[in-house]
């Protein structure tokens, strides 16, 4: 049923504010939670409508409101209906820049590389905030349910859960809004066994579902899908000190197979500094590397995203010419983001 926008934004707020509080929700309540800048007395006007619509009761001799079920069934329609539109539009744009943004860090890589003759990395942006934006239940088949997970910096996680059996769309209805009232804004490390308990025992014989979705959660904002882009590792060999056969091998496995190179990423996403950092032999966090010198810095691609560009060589490397290398490429992989968020 269509509601006039005055009357939506007070239905949502007096729902919001009973999930909150678990208290009937009256109109002085509501010209505080709002921002229509109405009276007490025309929220009562709305609110009498929209219980003469059933969106809302009044519960025993209680001044305020409650939702109804189809008061409820319209704010999680409207708010599924957001949300979809909202992941659709997120998927096309990110698909869009995640080609470009591809091309650009191989080629960030490669100039890197040419004009240093060192071995280069760049790696793609992802989320230094993995807050839960808001979290959708589809469901699939009888047998199973999709979590399309969003978290801040627009990231889209979609992850597929068995159930044991059909969920109806009451049920499905019921875990939407527990989840979303009480994960929404929240990030992985604020997700305790106390809450996660509260979260069960409210959802009472679908308790198992929500220990599932949770760990599901877990697991899909944890999991390491990072890109690292990597570019003139075969430029070790133009070093005798590092042509060594078995120097060599090492350092030219750590390129191909990347996840050696993680360990750097991580002492540098430890440091929140945005500045350029440099490791000289021991110094380094890769134990293959421990002959080299190693030039790294974040750059910052918006909305919580950093990445990071590092270039690799020989203790007795150009440092002079690396970090201006380094500082160049930082400065233009900062200013496309916000060329791009400005088209």
């Amino acid at each position: 049923m269509e509601l006039d926008e005055r009357k939506t934004v007070i239905l949502q707020a007096i729902i919001k504010n009973y999930l909150e509080t678990g208290e009937p929700v009256g109109s002085r309540t509501i010209s505080k939670y709002t921002d229509l800048n109405l009276s007490s007395a025309t929220i009562r006007n709305e609110m009498a409508d929209l219980e003469e619509l059933g969106f809302i009761v009044q519960p025993h001799t209680s001044a305020g409101r409650i939702p109804s079920d189809k008061g409820y069934r319209f704010y999680v329609d409207t708010m599924m209906q957001e949300h979809e539109k909202e992941v659709e539009q997120l998927k096309d744009v990110l698909l869009e820049k995640e080609e470009k943004l591809d091309h650009m860090l191989k080629q960030a890589a490669k100039l890197m590389a040419i004009n240093t003759n060192y071995a280069t990395m760049v790696t793609a942006p992802r989320s230094s905030n993995n807050a839960i934006k808001f979290l959708q239940l589809s469901r699939i088949d009888d047998a199973h349910i999709l979590a399309v997970i969003v978290i801040e910096g627009n990231v889209i996680k979609n992850t597929v859960i068995d159930v044991e059996e059909k969920l109806d769309d009451e049920t499905m209805l019921k875990l939407n809004i527990l989840l979303n009232t009480h994960l929404n804004g929240l990030s992985v490390e604020n997700i305790n066994l106390g809450l996660i308990t509260s979260l069960k025992q409210q959802a009472g014989i679908y308790g198992s579902i929500i220990e599932d979705v949770m760990d599901a959660v877990a697991e899909t904002i944890k999991e390491d899908d990072l890109e690292i882009y990597t570019s003139g590792a075969n430029n070790i060999f133009k070093y005798p000190e590092l042509s060594d056969n078995q120097k060599a091998s090492d350092l030219i496995n750590a390129f191909e197979e990347k996840h050696l190179l993680t360990q750097l990423i991580d002492e540098d996403e430890s440091d929140n500094k945005n500045e350029i950092k440099v490791y000289i032999g021991e110094e380094s966090p890769i134990q293959t590397m421990k002959d080299c010198s190693i030039v790294t810095a974040n750059y910052e691609f918006g909305d919580g995203m950093r990445g990071m560009i590092g270039i690799i060589g020989p203790k007795r490397m150009d440092y002079d010419k690396v970090v201006g290398t380094i500082k160049t490429i930082k400065s233009q992989l900062d200013t496309m983001y916000k060329k791009d968020d400005k088209k």
